[in-house]
């Protein structure tokens, strides 16, 4: 029989996982301009997200403006929309898988060959929904990384990590880890002879 409490273990992470994902595709903070070098403005901070980009005031204003045409931006901005959107799609679809093939479940018969199998397939697909999240964030900041880096950009156009990425990435290793031990609670089956045949020439 699988281990429930590992199943149940796995599940949770996975789920906090999505929540962060979701959290962190539609906040406007991952990337937030630096204020690393000479004559910067302080009176006003810029942040840029994946479908918009704001500005707060001094005075606590803030003014927000959604991107105006999808076809206008980098095209890393619309590879890492289609990564995470594609990853919390992933992630709903294998909570409902998952949760058939749980054992603290009775919606497929307990202990059945074909309940490990459905619970195995959860598993591996929030994986694959936390390697897609990964990939975004990653991606998303090593562009940041050599824009700031980069001689020719202006001092004030530079931006550092804005507090979505940090979250995306500690929500792909919540949902990595989930589906990690979803994947391994199915137990192994046993391929050897039972114990006490004897095989005949």
């Amino acid at each position: 029989m699988a281990n429930s409490g590992l199943q149940l273990l796995g599940f949770t992470l996975a789920l906090l996982g999505f929540i962060g994902t979701i959290a962190c595709t539609i906040m406007v903070e991952w990337k937030a301009s630096s204020y690393a070098g000479d004559n910067i403005i302080t009176a006003q901070a810029m942040y840029e997200g994946l479908w918009q980009s704001c500005v707060s005031q001094s005075t606590g204003q803030i003014q927000c403006k959604v991107f105006d045409s999808i076809l206008q931006l980098p095209a890393m901005v619309q590879a890492t929309r289609g990564l995470m959107v594609t990853s919390i799609l992933l992630c709903f679809f294998a909570m409902m898988v998952a949760i058939f093939g749980m054992e603290c479940t009775n919606c497929i018969e307990n202990g059945s060959a074909a309940k490990e199998k459905v619970a195995l397939v959860g598993g591996v697909i929030f994986i694959i929904a936390g390697l897609l999240a990964l990939v975004g964030t990653s991606w998303y900041g090593s562009r940041i990384t050599q824009e700031f880096y980069n001689p020719f950009t202006p001092t004030n156009s530079r931006y550092e990590f804005g507090k979505a990425l940090y979250i995306g990435w500690a929500a792909a290793m919540l949902i990595l880890m989930g589906g990690g031990f979803l994947s391994c609670s199915c137990p192994k089956k046993d391929t050897g002879r039972p114990a006490g045949r004897k095989s005949h020439v």
